[in-house]
Protein backbone atom coordinates (compact mmCIF):
# COMPACT_ATOMS: atom_id res chain seq x y z
CA UNK A 1 0.00 0.00 0.00
CA UNK A 2 2.53 2.48 0.86
CA UNK A 3 4.40 1.73 -2.49
CA UNK A 4 1.47 2.53 -4.12
CA UNK A 5 0.58 5.79 -2.15
CA UNK A 6 3.59 6.57 -3.35
CA UNK A 7 3.32 5.79 -7.18
CA UNK A 8 0.06 7.77 -6.89
CA UNK A 9 2.15 10.97 -5.05
CA UNK A 10 4.22 10.84 -7.61
CA UNK A 11 1.94 10.51 -10.45
CA UNK A 12 0.00 13.47 -9.15
CA UNK A 13 2.99 15.61 -9.24
CA UNK A 14 3.80 15.41 -12.87
CA UNK A 15 -0.15 15.18 -13.62
CA UNK A 16 -0.24 19.02 -12.39
CA UNK A 17 2.75 19.84 -14.20
CA UNK A 18 1.75 18.97 -17.51
CA UNK A 19 -1.47 20.40 -17.07
CA UNK A 20 0.10 23.93 -15.70
CA UNK A 21 2.49 23.89 -18.77
CA UNK A 22 -0.11 22.71 -21.43
CA UNK A 23 -2.59 25.67 -19.62
CA UNK A 24 0.06 27.96 -19.60
CA UNK A 25 1.23 27.67 -23.38
CA UNK A 26 -2.32 27.66 -24.75
CA UNK A 27 -2.93 31.02 -22.45
CA UNK A 28 0.27 32.85 -23.68
CA UNK A 29 -0.43 31.66 -27.13
CA UNK A 30 -4.15 32.46 -27.45
CA UNK A 31 -4.96 35.09 -25.04
CA UNK A 32 -3.33 37.44 -26.64
CA UNK A 33 -2.09 40.99 -24.99
CA UNK A 34 -3.99 40.78 -21.75
CA UNK A 35 -3.19 44.64 -21.16
CA UNK A 36 -6.16 45.67 -24.21
CA UNK A 37 -8.48 43.91 -21.85
CA UNK A 38 -7.35 45.49 -18.65
CA UNK A 39 -7.33 48.78 -20.20
CA UNK A 40 -9.69 48.84 -23.13
CA UNK A 41 -9.13 49.28 -26.74
CA UNK A 42 -8.90 53.43 -26.08
CA UNK A 43 -5.33 52.68 -24.50
CA UNK A 44 -2.32 53.78 -26.39
CA UNK A 45 0.83 51.65 -27.63
CA UNK A 46 2.64 53.70 -24.74
CA UNK A 47 0.08 52.77 -22.19
CA UNK A 48 -0.20 48.91 -22.72
CA UNK A 49 3.67 49.00 -22.91
CA UNK A 50 3.63 50.94 -19.31
CA UNK A 51 1.39 48.28 -17.90
CA UNK A 52 3.54 45.21 -19.61
CA UNK A 53 6.27 46.29 -17.48
CA UNK A 54 4.44 46.94 -14.43
CA UNK A 55 2.66 43.17 -14.48
CA UNK A 56 5.93 41.61 -15.63
CA UNK A 57 4.30 40.58 -18.61
CA UNK A 58 7.58 42.13 -20.30
CA UNK A 59 9.30 38.89 -19.40
CA UNK A 60 10.24 35.88 -21.04
CA UNK A 61 7.38 33.26 -21.20
CA UNK A 62 9.28 30.22 -19.32
CA UNK A 63 10.54 33.05 -16.66
CA UNK A 64 7.06 33.88 -15.86
CA UNK A 65 6.19 30.32 -15.57
CA UNK A 66 9.20 29.46 -13.26
CA UNK A 67 7.98 32.70 -10.98
CA UNK A 68 4.24 31.06 -10.74
CA UNK A 69 5.15 27.91 -10.00
CA UNK A 70 8.52 28.64 -7.80
CA UNK A 71 8.37 32.29 -6.89
CA UNK A 72 10.67 34.83 -7.65
CA UNK A 73 11.54 36.36 -4.46
CA UNK A 74 14.72 34.67 -4.45
CA UNK A 75 15.64 35.98 -7.84
CA UNK A 76 14.64 39.47 -6.30
CA UNK A 77 16.62 38.65 -3.16
CA UNK A 78 19.33 38.58 -5.01
CA UNK A 79 19.03 42.22 -7.08
CA UNK A 80 17.99 43.77 -3.56
CA UNK A 81 20.26 42.80 -1.55
CA UNK A 82 18.06 42.33 1.24
CA UNK A 83 16.26 39.63 2.19
CA UNK A 84 12.52 40.27 1.13
CA UNK A 85 9.53 38.97 3.86
CA UNK A 86 5.72 39.36 2.82
CA UNK A 87 3.67 40.29 5.87
CA UNK A 88 -0.04 40.56 6.61
CA UNK A 89 -1.92 44.53 5.75
CA UNK A 90 -4.10 44.72 8.80
CA UNK A 91 -6.93 46.58 6.92
CA UNK A 92 -6.75 44.85 4.01
CA UNK A 93 -5.70 41.40 5.17
CA UNK A 94 -3.81 40.60 2.04
CA UNK A 95 0.18 40.09 2.09
CA UNK A 96 2.59 42.94 1.66
CA UNK A 97 6.58 42.86 0.36
CA UNK A 98 9.23 44.09 2.56
CA UNK A 99 12.92 44.49 2.80
CA UNK A 100 14.05 43.82 5.68
CA UNK A 101 17.06 46.16 6.23
CA UNK A 102 19.14 45.38 9.15
CA UNK A 103 15.84 43.95 11.12
CA UNK A 104 13.89 46.89 9.78
CA UNK A 105 10.99 46.22 7.18
CA UNK A 106 11.93 48.72 4.59
CA UNK A 107 10.27 50.01 1.15
CA UNK A 108 11.13 52.92 -0.92
CA UNK A 109 9.88 55.30 -3.61
CA UNK A 110 10.86 57.99 -6.04
CA UNK A 111 9.64 61.75 -5.59
CA UNK A 112 10.95 64.53 -7.20
CA UNK A 113 14.40 62.13 -8.33
CA UNK A 114 14.76 61.56 -4.75
CA UNK A 115 14.62 57.72 -3.41
CA UNK A 116 12.11 57.57 -0.60
CA UNK A 117 12.45 55.36 2.63
CA UNK A 118 9.47 53.63 3.65
CA UNK A 119 9.97 51.94 7.19
CA UNK A 120 7.00 49.80 8.84
CA UNK A 121 6.37 50.43 12.06
CA UNK A 122 4.38 48.30 15.00
CA UNK A 123 0.97 49.33 13.96
CA UNK A 124 1.86 48.78 10.24
CA UNK A 125 1.74 51.97 9.38
CA UNK A 126 4.96 53.21 7.50
CA UNK A 127 7.39 56.53 8.16
CA UNK A 128 8.64 58.25 4.92
CA UNK A 129 12.26 59.26 6.08
CA UNK A 130 15.32 60.34 3.60
CA UNK A 131 17.67 58.03 3.83
CA UNK A 132 20.88 57.80 1.47
CA UNK A 133 20.94 54.98 -0.50
CA UNK A 134 23.55 52.73 -2.25
CA UNK A 135 23.67 53.44 -5.85
CA UNK A 136 25.53 51.08 -8.04
CA UNK A 137 26.61 51.90 -11.59
CA UNK A 138 26.14 49.72 -14.35
CA UNK A 139 28.45 48.78 -17.12
CA UNK A 140 26.76 52.05 -19.37
CA UNK A 141 27.62 54.13 -16.19
CA UNK A 142 24.59 54.60 -15.13
CA UNK A 143 23.52 54.75 -11.47
CA UNK A 144 20.58 52.11 -10.30
CA UNK A 145 19.27 51.29 -7.40
CA UNK A 146 17.24 48.01 -6.64
CA UNK A 147 14.47 47.89 -4.05
CA UNK A 148 10.24 47.16 -3.19
CA UNK A 149 7.92 49.74 -4.00
CA UNK A 150 4.47 50.16 -2.38
CA UNK A 151 3.06 47.93 -4.99
CA UNK A 152 4.76 44.60 -4.08
CA UNK A 153 7.56 44.90 -6.73
CA UNK A 154 10.93 45.00 -6.97
CA UNK A 155 12.05 48.01 -8.80
CA UNK A 156 14.86 49.25 -10.70
CA UNK A 157 15.26 52.76 -10.66
CA UNK A 158 18.00 55.07 -12.67
CA UNK A 159 19.46 58.20 -10.95
CA UNK A 160 18.42 61.15 -13.31
CA UNK A 161 15.90 58.79 -15.26
CA UNK A 162 12.69 58.85 -14.00
CA UNK A 163 10.49 56.61 -16.23
CA UNK A 164 7.19 57.74 -17.30
CA UNK A 165 4.24 55.29 -15.68
CA UNK A 166 0.61 55.51 -16.74
CA UNK A 167 -1.23 54.63 -13.72
CA UNK A 168 -5.01 53.58 -14.33
CA UNK A 169 -8.02 55.17 -11.51
CA UNK A 170 -11.11 55.49 -11.48
CA UNK A 171 -11.58 58.87 -13.50
CA UNK A 172 -8.93 57.58 -16.46
CA UNK A 173 -5.67 57.34 -16.85
CA UNK A 174 -2.78 59.33 -14.80
CA UNK A 175 0.67 59.71 -16.03
CA UNK A 176 3.22 59.58 -13.65
CA UNK A 177 6.98 60.56 -13.52
CA UNK A 178 9.61 59.26 -11.17
CA UNK A 179 8.60 55.67 -12.17
CA UNK A 180 11.45 52.69 -12.39
CA UNK A 181 12.72 50.99 -14.91
CA UNK A 182 12.16 47.17 -14.19
CA UNK A 183 10.15 45.23 -12.60
CA UNK A 184 9.52 42.05 -10.85
CA UNK A 185 5.70 41.37 -9.27
CA UNK A 186 6.48 39.47 -6.00
CA UNK A 187 5.15 35.98 -5.15
CA UNK A 188 6.22 33.02 -3.80
CA UNK A 189 4.61 30.99 -6.18
CA UNK A 190 1.91 27.88 -6.37
CA UNK A 191 4.53 25.69 -4.41
CA UNK A 192 4.08 27.85 -1.51
CA UNK A 193 0.46 28.75 -1.54
CA UNK A 194 0.74 31.81 -3.46
CA UNK A 195 -0.63 31.65 -7.19
CA UNK A 196 0.03 36.10 -7.96
CA UNK A 197 -2.59 38.37 -8.93
CA UNK A 198 -5.10 38.30 -10.73
CA UNK A 199 -4.25 40.25 -13.75
CA UNK A 200 -8.17 40.71 -13.95
CA UNK A 201 -9.03 42.03 -10.46
CA UNK A 202 -5.65 43.21 -9.55
CA UNK A 203 -5.87 41.33 -6.29
CA UNK A 204 -4.34 38.16 -5.19
CA UNK A 205 -5.59 35.68 -6.71
CA UNK A 206 -6.25 33.53 -3.60
CA UNK A 207 -8.13 36.27 -2.04
CA UNK A 208 -10.60 35.74 -4.92
CA UNK A 209 -10.52 32.44 -5.42
CA UNK A 210 -10.98 31.01 -1.90
CA UNK A 211 -14.25 32.45 -1.39
CA UNK A 212 -15.24 31.00 -4.91
CA UNK A 213 -14.30 27.50 -4.27
CA UNK A 214 -16.05 27.57 -0.67
CA UNK A 215 -19.08 28.09 -2.27
CA UNK A 216 -18.81 25.62 -4.98
CA UNK A 217 -18.36 23.02 -2.28
CA UNK A 218 -21.24 23.86 -0.48
CA UNK A 219 -23.27 23.53 -3.33
CA UNK A 220 -21.52 20.53 -4.37
CA UNK A 221 -20.79 18.81 -1.62
CA UNK A 222 -25.25 19.26 -0.35
CA UNK A 223 -25.78 17.97 -4.25
CA UNK A 224 -23.55 14.95 -4.03
CA UNK A 225 -25.53 13.83 -0.34
CA UNK A 226 -28.69 14.14 -2.14
CA UNK A 227 -27.82 13.01 -4.81
CA UNK A 228 -25.73 9.59 -4.72
CA UNK A 229 -27.34 8.17 -1.42
CA UNK A 230 -30.83 8.35 -3.79
CA UNK A 231 -29.39 7.14 -6.89
CA UNK A 232 -27.73 4.03 -5.20
CA UNK A 233 -31.13 3.44 -3.83
CA UNK A 234 -32.56 3.78 -6.80
CA UNK A 235 -30.14 1.74 -8.65
CA UNK A 236 -30.76 -1.20 -6.76
CA UNK A 237 -34.36 -0.93 -6.83
CA UNK A 238 -34.30 -1.49 -10.14
CA UNK A 239 -31.76 -3.91 -10.52
CA UNK A 240 -32.99 -6.53 -8.02
CA UNK A 241 -36.70 -5.74 -9.93
CA UNK A 242 -35.70 -5.89 -13.12
CA UNK A 243 -38.53 -6.29 -15.73
CA UNK A 244 -40.86 -5.16 -13.16
CA UNK A 245 -43.05 -2.02 -13.58
CA UNK A 246 -41.27 0.03 -10.48
CA UNK A 247 -37.82 -1.18 -13.02
CA UNK A 248 -39.32 0.41 -16.28
CA UNK A 249 -40.48 3.92 -14.23
CA UNK A 250 -36.67 4.16 -12.58
CA UNK A 251 -35.50 3.39 -15.83
CA UNK A 252 -37.32 5.88 -17.54
CA UNK A 253 -37.18 7.96 -15.21
CA UNK A 254 -33.48 8.17 -15.02
CA UNK A 255 -33.06 7.99 -19.03
CA UNK A 256 -35.20 11.30 -19.06
CA UNK A 257 -34.07 13.08 -16.71
CA UNK A 258 -29.96 12.59 -18.07
CA UNK A 259 -30.78 13.21 -21.50
CA UNK A 260 -32.58 16.88 -20.19
CA UNK A 261 -29.17 19.15 -20.18
CA UNK A 262 -28.55 21.32 -17.14
CA UNK A 263 -29.99 24.66 -18.72
CA UNK A 264 -33.16 23.08 -19.76
CA UNK A 265 -33.91 21.60 -16.11
CA UNK A 266 -32.79 25.00 -14.67
CA UNK A 267 -35.30 27.07 -16.41
CA UNK A 268 -37.90 24.60 -16.22
CA UNK A 269 -36.99 24.84 -12.41
CA UNK A 270 -36.69 28.34 -12.25
CA UNK A 271 -40.40 29.25 -13.98
CA UNK A 272 -42.10 27.00 -12.04
CA UNK A 273 -40.49 27.29 -8.45
CA UNK A 274 -38.81 31.02 -8.92
CA UNK A 275 -41.72 32.71 -10.76
CA UNK A 276 -44.68 30.81 -11.05
CA UNK A 277 -44.88 29.77 -7.18
CA UNK A 278 -42.37 31.68 -6.24
CA UNK A 279 -41.47 29.88 -3.65
CA UNK A 280 -37.86 30.13 -3.54
CA UNK A 281 -35.40 32.73 -5.18
CA UNK A 282 -34.96 32.13 -8.76
CA UNK A 283 -31.57 33.23 -8.96
CA UNK A 284 -28.73 33.00 -6.15
CA UNK A 285 -28.29 36.97 -5.27
CA UNK A 286 -25.43 37.13 -3.35
CA UNK A 287 -25.79 40.41 -0.89
CA UNK A 288 -23.10 39.73 1.10
CA UNK A 289 -20.11 36.72 0.93
CA UNK A 290 -21.88 34.11 3.08
CA UNK A 291 -25.06 34.63 1.55
CA UNK A 292 -25.83 30.99 1.39
CA UNK A 293 -25.04 30.69 4.96
CA UNK A 294 -27.90 34.36 5.87
CA UNK A 295 -30.33 32.45 3.16
CA UNK A 296 -30.03 28.79 2.49
CA UNK A 297 -32.90 29.13 0.44
CA UNK A 298 -30.37 30.41 -2.55
CA UNK A 299 -28.97 27.01 -2.81
CA UNK A 300 -32.25 24.97 -3.38
CA UNK A 301 -32.62 24.96 -6.84
CA UNK A 302 -29.06 24.94 -8.08
CA UNK A 303 -29.01 21.99 -5.81
CA UNK A 304 -32.42 20.38 -7.57
CA UNK A 305 -30.49 21.19 -11.30
CA UNK A 306 -27.50 19.01 -9.88
CA UNK A 307 -29.54 16.30 -8.72
CA UNK A 308 -31.92 16.19 -11.55
CA UNK A 309 -28.86 15.54 -13.61
CA UNK A 310 -26.54 12.91 -11.61
CA UNK A 311 -29.21 11.19 -10.42
CA UNK A 312 -30.50 9.25 -13.85
CA UNK A 313 -26.95 8.54 -14.71
CA UNK A 314 -25.83 7.30 -11.38
CA UNK A 315 -29.02 5.20 -11.19
CA UNK A 316 -28.67 3.68 -14.60
CA UNK A 317 -24.88 2.66 -14.08
CA UNK A 318 -26.39 1.43 -10.62
CA UNK A 319 -29.14 -0.82 -11.99
CA UNK A 320 -26.58 -2.33 -14.79
CA UNK A 321 -24.27 -3.00 -12.12
CA UNK A 322 -26.87 -4.87 -10.00
CA UNK A 323 -28.40 -6.96 -12.81
CA UNK A 324 -25.18 -8.28 -13.99
CA UNK A 325 -24.59 -9.14 -10.07
CA UNK A 326 -27.50 -10.80 -9.78
CA UNK A 327 -27.39 -13.28 -12.82
CA UNK A 328 -23.99 -14.66 -11.68
CA UNK A 329 -23.79 -18.38 -10.94
CA UNK A 330 -22.89 -17.60 -7.33
CA UNK A 331 -25.87 -15.27 -6.43
CA UNK A 332 -28.49 -18.39 -8.66
CA UNK A 333 -27.00 -20.84 -6.09
CA UNK A 334 -27.28 -18.87 -2.92
CA UNK A 335 -31.08 -18.14 -3.74
CA UNK A 336 -31.39 -21.88 -5.23
CA UNK A 337 -30.21 -23.15 -2.02
CA UNK A 338 -32.88 -21.00 0.17
CA UNK A 339 -30.97 -18.56 1.59
CA UNK A 340 -33.68 -15.17 2.17
CA UNK A 341 -33.46 -12.70 -0.97
CA UNK A 342 -32.92 -9.57 0.79
CA UNK A 343 -29.65 -11.67 2.84
CA UNK A 344 -28.16 -12.88 -0.53
CA UNK A 345 -29.08 -8.77 -1.72
CA UNK A 346 -27.47 -7.56 1.43
CA UNK A 347 -24.16 -9.96 1.97
CA UNK A 348 -23.18 -10.72 -1.21
CA UNK A 349 -24.65 -8.99 -4.46
CA UNK A 350 -24.52 -5.41 -2.73
CA UNK A 351 -20.70 -5.47 -2.71
CA UNK A 352 -19.95 -6.52 -5.67
CA UNK A 353 -22.48 -4.60 -7.62
CA UNK A 354 -21.05 -1.09 -6.24
CA UNK A 355 -17.47 -1.56 -7.76
CA UNK A 356 -18.71 0.33 -11.06
CA UNK A 357 -20.70 2.67 -9.62
CA UNK A 358 -17.73 4.11 -7.03
CA UNK A 359 -16.15 4.86 -10.16
CA UNK A 360 -18.77 6.81 -11.54
CA UNK A 361 -19.74 8.77 -8.17
CA UNK A 362 -15.81 9.38 -7.88
CA UNK A 363 -15.65 10.65 -11.57
CA UNK A 364 -18.52 12.80 -11.04
CA UNK A 365 -17.04 14.43 -7.99
CA UNK A 366 -14.90 16.11 -10.14
CA UNK A 367 -17.67 17.62 -12.80
CA UNK A 368 -19.74 18.70 -9.61
CA UNK A 369 -16.45 20.29 -8.30
CA UNK A 370 -15.49 22.28 -11.44
CA UNK A 371 -18.03 21.43 -14.55
CA UNK A 372 -20.99 23.02 -12.98
CA UNK A 373 -20.06 26.04 -15.15
CA UNK A 374 -23.95 26.22 -16.94
CA UNK A 375 -25.53 25.53 -13.40
CA UNK A 376 -23.90 28.51 -11.79
CA UNK A 377 -24.75 30.90 -14.62
CA UNK A 378 -27.95 30.05 -15.17
CA UNK A 379 -28.96 30.75 -11.36
CA UNK A 380 -25.56 33.40 -11.17
CA UNK A 381 -23.96 31.72 -8.17
CA UNK A 382 -20.42 32.91 -7.93
CA UNK A 383 -18.60 29.60 -7.53
CA UNK A 384 -15.51 27.71 -9.01
CA UNK A 385 -16.86 26.57 -12.46
CA UNK A 386 -18.04 30.40 -13.10
CA UNK A 387 -14.59 31.78 -11.96
CA UNK A 388 -12.68 29.74 -14.42
CA UNK A 389 -14.82 30.35 -17.77
CA UNK A 390 -14.20 34.19 -16.67
CA UNK A 391 -10.74 34.10 -16.44
CA UNK A 392 -10.31 31.96 -18.85
CA UNK A 393 -12.42 34.57 -21.07
CA UNK A 394 -10.25 37.27 -20.12
CA UNK A 395 -6.85 35.18 -20.13
CA UNK A 396 -5.78 35.57 -16.55
CA UNK A 397 -3.10 32.83 -16.38
CA UNK A 398 -2.68 33.42 -12.98
CA UNK A 399 -6.04 32.63 -12.11
CA UNK A 400 -6.79 30.05 -14.62
CA UNK A 401 -4.13 27.87 -13.36
CA UNK A 402 -4.59 28.47 -9.73
CA UNK A 403 -7.77 26.79 -10.88
CA UNK A 404 -6.70 23.98 -12.61
CA UNK A 405 -4.20 23.14 -10.37
CA UNK A 406 -7.15 22.87 -7.87
CA UNK A 407 -9.50 20.54 -9.99
CA UNK A 408 -6.15 18.30 -10.50
CA UNK A 409 -5.64 17.55 -6.98
CA UNK A 410 -9.36 17.01 -6.21
CA UNK A 411 -9.16 14.45 -9.41
CA UNK A 412 -6.64 12.86 -7.98
CA UNK A 413 -7.91 12.56 -4.44
CA UNK A 414 -11.17 10.93 -5.22
CA UNK A 415 -9.46 8.91 -8.06
CA UNK A 416 -6.92 7.65 -4.30
CA UNK A 417 -10.61 7.52 -2.22
CA UNK A 418 -11.87 4.91 -4.96
CA UNK A 419 -8.86 2.96 -5.10
CA UNK A 420 -9.29 2.72 -1.32
CA UNK A 421 -13.05 2.23 -1.63
CA UNK A 422 -12.23 -1.16 -4.03
CA UNK A 423 -10.21 -2.88 -1.10
CA UNK A 424 -13.15 -2.49 1.27
CA UNK A 425 -15.72 -3.58 -1.50
CA UNK A 426 -13.58 -6.64 -2.64
CA UNK A 427 -10.93 -7.85 0.17
CA UNK A 428 -8.68 -10.04 -2.44
CA UNK A 429 -8.03 -6.80 -4.32
CA UNK A 430 -4.63 -5.43 -3.15
CA UNK A 431 -2.31 -2.49 -3.79
CA UNK A 432 1.28 -3.10 -4.12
Amino acid sequence: MARFLFRSAISAIVTMLIVSITLFFFLEVGSGDVTVKILGIESTPEQRASYRAQLGLNAPAWQRYVDWLAGNDWRAKNQVGHPLVSVTNQMTGEQEWWADVDGTLTRWTMEDGRILTLQRQPDGTASARIISVDWNTDENGEEFFWGVDTKNNAVKWVRGSGETVWVRTKAGFRKEGNGPREYIPLRKGLIRFDAGKSLQTGRPVAVTLIPRVRNTLVLAGIAFLIVMPLALILGIIAGINEGKVIDRTISIVGLTLTATPEFVTGIFLILIFGIWLQVVPAVALFTSPNAIFEDPSLLILPVLTLTAVELGYIARMTRASMVEVMDTAYIRTAIIKGMPRRRVVLRHALRNALMAPITIIMLHVNWLIGGVVVVEAIFGYPGLGSYIYKAAVFGDPNAVEAAAMLLVIIAVITRLLGDLAYTFLNPRIRYA
